[in-house]
């Protein structure tokens, strides 16, 4: 296995000039970079990250915990997460809780054992219980999307998701529908209770009954859009608007209403939390909040390795991301 003495004799360089091309850190001139870099290829030369950490007490390693990977709002932010952590010279270890608080705390542990640099955090729901795990070992920790409750101080990325709502569901309530319906996430996640709160406010300043019945809890993926959007389908008289929590719920609760033989807005208009990337789609079709998913796990990135390389005593930030509304074909008037 070659080593890093052997790269500097192939380049003609010293040890040290070879670990600054590669750490990018000194001044090392262009010409000397392409023959390291041509030295490290020729050799097949891999640095020793561990010695390395083990000098430095870094890792140089960051950790993304969601709860939901297949989720293309996650799949964006983790994107957003990568490339800001790549260029800062940072690897990154996803991780995967499907919404459970116990996997999550799995994860942490594994994540704290291996000594990972800092940790980009989505929670489940105990926010708290997860982020004093973390400080307990010293861990940077930046919390990406969800809200954490009044007076637990940690860094914060997320978007208005309240207001968000808000938007879609006034929308609906402009273009002439009362009955409308909301299918809801989880019930103790802040993105539910928030995009709720939007739900409620938007038909309450419009003197619509919100009814209990209108309102339906599921989880955040498309079985659940399905099951719940089924359930809506048995009332009697049926909501003319459906207000999907996220975007897998609006694509279940779609599938359902196809699959009763309803269309979309003919028969019933739908919006819908979070867009899908372009790259699913060739004629976008849902009027949506669309959050700034890159950014947000861009900022959140940058947040975290300026707690690395900064004063990790300053004061946490909370950075709350606009949405945007984007009026589509779902989003029609009501019937008669």
């Amino acid at each position: 296995m070659a080593t890093i003495h052997d790269v500097a004799q192939r380049a003609g360089v010293s040890p040290i000039t070879v670990s600054r091309v590669i750490n990018r850190s000194g001044y090392a001139s262009q010409e000397t970079r392409e023959r390291v870099e041509a030295a490290v290829a020729e050799l097949g030369y891999v640095p020793n990250r561990l010695a390395r950490s083990l000098r430095s007490k870094r890792t140089h390693t960051l950790a993304l915990v969601l709860t939901d990977i297949t989720n293309p709002f996650f799949t964006t932010v983790a994107r957003g997460v990568e490339d800001t952590a790549s260029d800062a010279g940072y690897t990154v270890i996803f991780c995967n809780t499907d919404e459970s608080e116990n996997e999550e705390k799995k994860y942490l542990q594994v994540l704290l054992q291996q000594q990972v640099d800092g940790i980009l955090l989505v929670p489940a729901r105990s926010a708290p219980d997860s982020i004093d795990l973390i400080r307990k070992q010293h861990t940077p920790v930046v919390v990406l999307d969800r809200r954490v409750p009044s007076g637990v101080e940690v860094d914060t990325v997320r978007c208005e998701n309240e207001l968000g709502a808000y938007q879609l569901v006034r929308l609906l309530i402009e273009l002439g529908h009362q009955r409308i319906a909301i299918l809801s996430g989880p019930l103790g996640v802040s993105t539910a209770e928030d995009r709720l709160a939007g739900y409620r406010r938007a038909m309450r300043e419009a003197g619509h009954a919100a009814e209990a019945q209108l309102v339906v809890y599921g989880l955040f993926n498309q079985a659940s859009g399905a099951e719940m959007m089924r359930q809506i389908l048995e009332l009697e008289p049926r909501p003319t608007g459906i207000f999907a929590a996220n975007n897998l719920i609006g694509i279940g609760a779609l599938h359902a209403m196809q699959e009763a033989g309803l269309r979309v807005p003919e028969d019933m208009a739908v919006v819908s939390f979070d867009d899908l990337p372009p790259t699913l789609l060739t004629s976008p079709f849902f009027t949506v909040a669309a959050q700034p998913a890159y950014e947000m796990g861009q900022r959140a990135t940058q947040l975290l390795l300026a707690r690395l390389t900064g004063d990790a005593s300053a004061p946490c930030q909370e950075i709350i991301l606009p949405t945007e509304l984007v009026v589509r074909q779902s989003s029609g008037q009501p019937r008669g």
